[in-house]
């Protein structure tokens, strides 16, 4: 049984990989069953050839982001994919330096069709730390707090949660008396308890890339926004607008806002003030 913890991915803290992957922000995922080239071609990666180890992976992003002038606004960005034992059989593992904006959920349910996908990431900046895991095609669970989860089935990783060493209560709650912990270092312990890969510097470093150039995805339709906040004590402030909702208040702020101005003034009537004047 493997019985990984966030302890056995400290070295995380001082890897030159993971410091460039947290301030770049960037999306690892594995996908089983599937080869690289599969999982590019369901990104609709144009092939840009190989890498060898991080250091090509980096030198071709920086390559294309040359070519986009520093575009702030480009999400495009290149992706290195290799195969890796696994969890039964071979998988597919995916890592770019994305802002942290993953693989479309389109094509993930599609590459997890039969088998499974975890993936977690970092966008850089102020941090928002994410984890997914999909399984035949949906999205089992999937938390940026792990005691906010959400998908199919939120609570089905509580065990394994707690178990890699994330503060949590058997019930999934935020657990205070529990001791502080790196959580991407559990989120990576957690990743390999669920795939079988254990994610090292040098898996990493040495590995040949099939790189591809990700387009920009287009965007989506929305018809909600949801504020998911959950405070240092535990205490969650969950509520959705929708779009409807929002347009009304933007219709009713803009309606305010070009208004006319009334100015008035708070005189006394002429007649009141000439009777005291006069004294009659």
């Amino acid at each position: 049984m493997n019985s990984v913890t966030a302890h056995d991915y400290a070295w995380i803290r001082t890897s030159p990989i993971f410091r460039h992957m947290r301030e770049s922000g960037y999306t690892l995922t594995l996908i089983q069953g599937r080869t690289p080239r599969e999982v590019l071609r369901a990104m609709e990666a144009e092939p840009r050839g190989t890498g060898e180890g991080t250091a090509g992976l980096i030198e071709a992003d920086d390559a294309h982001r040359a070519e986009a002038d520093y575009d702030y606004w480009d999400e495009s960005y290149i992706a290195g994919a290799f195969s890796a034992p696994g969890e039964k059989g071979d998988w597919t593992l995916v890592l770019g330096f994305d802002g942290g904006l993953g693989i479309a959920p389109p094509c993930v349910e599609t590459l997890s069709k039969g088998g499974r996908v975890v993936a977690h990431s970092t966008n850089g900046g102020k941090p928002i730390h994410l984890f997914h895991w999909f399984e035949d095609g949906e999205l089992r669970t999937t938390f940026e707090g792990p005691s906010s989860r959400d998908g199919s089935t939120p609570d089905e990783l509580i065990p394994l949660l707690r178990e890699v060493g994330l503060p949590l209560t058997s019930e999934g709650e935020h657990d205070e008396s529990a001791p502080d912990v790196d959580r991407k270092a559990a989120v990576l312990a957690l990743a390999e308890r669920l795939t079988g890969i254990r994610i090292t510097e040098s898996l990493l470093q040495d590995a040949t890339y099939e790189l591809g150039l990700v387009p920009e995805q287009p965007a989506e339709e929305w018809t909600s926004v949801v504020i998911d906040i959950t405070d240092a004590q535990g205490e969650r402030l969950h509520r959705e607008w929708t779009y409807e909702e929002i347009a009304t208040a933007s219709d009713r702020v803009r309606a305010e806002a070009n208004a006319p101005v009334v100015i008035t003034y708070n005189n006394a009537p002429t007649t009141a003030r000439s009777e005291h004047e006069t004294g009659e």
